[in-house]
């Protein structure tokens, strides 16, 4: 009984050594020149890939396995590899090694190159390809590295332009390992829009393009002759993120919306926290010069008119709005002066406070059915002290928030 027992440790240990993480083994490329095909600086990783290969994002079967999806730089052409330096035999380990081909194969387009030589000769076409639909912004980033200002393009595209279906669809294969919950979309809708962010970028005296980013949005109708524009997904591809064109985005996003007298405010589905941020920082700048949001009427409070003015002008929504008005009061208030931060502090967690009492509500309801009168009170000031702790907590939370937004501000 002890060797059968001893014997199964190390059959487990073996095994073991044929589980790799996915996150790890999976290599992104976004190629520009044959020689990025060998060097690890234009390397990157999923953050996440537990969409194709489960929760504990591990692949089975496989020692040393890179999983390579490179794409070429602008039409995203892509070279799909698997490389391992061993795998579990069938005959003698009697279990079977994953099938990562066909888990990969699920979610990238067909029409792929599984071979190096095919991808460069493709390569040398790249400078044929121009970006899809619509320019709508041109902007320009000092790179340090290059020591030169580099310039970068939004375009607004849609599903009749030629080649755009298929670029899509090789496109959206990035979400899966960026966005936790990614789905998806029925590009066969027309309501929905794609806005696209380029780098140019020159090769042997020739101007190319680069895909940096993009978004989608679907425009909800609302009765009787408008619609609400609703931000689905947002993506910066890793080489670019923190270089601030999230926000050249959104803000170009939303001056293409500002224009159209049909378009009621714009939303966004489930937003990520680094959403949110981003967000706050783009309607700031946009807000920050509306009559409404000078000092001294910030002073007098949250109003309808700022409500009216940022939807009419800028196609802000109500809740959004109100959050601009706390960013910009934080900016105008002495945080000082006793008076000044009390009476901001109170505003804010009078907002905070709603939906607490609303569950404060609820809760009394039952309780009456439930208990004894004095039991009940002093389950409430319980209750009372502790949400004064989370409301001063999540108060805290928001100014450091604020802060952080407006600290980018200022050096914008």
């Amino acid at each position: 009984k002890k060797s059968f027992s001893s014997g199964l440790t190390a059959m487990e240990k073996k095994l073991a050594e044929y589980k790799c993480n996915t996150n790890e083994a999976i290599q992104l490329k976004l190629v520009r020149f044959p020689e990025d095909l060998e060097d690890e600086n234009t390397t990157f990783n999923p953050e996440y890939s537990h969409q194709v290969f489960g929760d504990d994002e591990v692949a089975f079967g496989y020692k040393g396995l890179k999983i390579l999806l490179y794409y070429i730089a602008g039409n995203l052409s892509t070279l799909f590899r698997i490389e391992y330096t061993s795998k579990v035999n069938e005959k003698f380990d009697c279990v079977e090694a994953d099938d990562v081909e066909s888990k990969i194969r699920e979610i990238i387009p067909p029409g792929f190159c599984t071979n190096t030589d095919d991808f460069v000769s493709l390569l040398e076409k790249e400078v044929n390809f121009k970006p899809f639909g619509m320019l709508l912004h041109t902007y320009s980033v000092h790179n340090e590295e290059a020591a030169e200002d580099i310039t970068y393009q939004i375009y607004k595209a849609d599903m009749t332009c030629p080649g755009f279906r298929e670029y899509h669809e090789r496109l959206q294969t990035f979400l899966m390992w960026f966005i936790e919950t990614a789905s998806f979309i029925d590009v066969d809708d027309e309501r929905w829009n794609y806005f696209l962010v380029f780098e140019k970028y020159n090769k042997d005296g020739a101007t190319l393009f680069a895909t940096v980013g993009y978004m989608t949005v679907y425009n909800y109708y609302v009765y009787p002759d408008k619609t609400r524009p609703r931000v689905s997904q947002m993506l910066i591809l890793p080489p670019f993120q923190g270089e601030g064109h999230g926000a050249q985005l959104l803000e170009t996003v939303h001056r293409y919306y500002m224009s159209s007298p049909t378009v009621l405010d714009i939303t966004a589905e489930d937003p990520s926290e680094n959403y949110v941020k981003l967000r706050d920082f783009v309607l700031v700048k946009l807000c920050q010069d509306l009559l409404c949001f000078s000092p001294g009427k910030l002073m007098q409070g949250f109003s309808q008119e700022m409500v009216m003015e940022a939807q009419q002008k800028l196609k802000i929504n109500k809740q959004h709005t109100r959050r601009v008005y706390e960013i910009l009061r934080l900016r105008a208030t002495d945080m000082g002066d006793a008076e000044q931060s009390r009476s901001y502090r109170l505003d804010v967690k009078r907002r905070l406070i709603g939906p607490y009492k609303k569950k404060q509500r609820e809760l009394a309801k039952m309780r009456r059915c439930l208990r004894p009168e004095e039991l009940t009170n002093q389950l409430n000031q319980i209750d009372i002290n502790m949400q004064h702790e989370q409301l001063e907590e999540s108060f805290q939370q928001l100014v450091s928030d604020y802060r952080r937004v407006l600290e980018r501000l200022a050096q914008a």
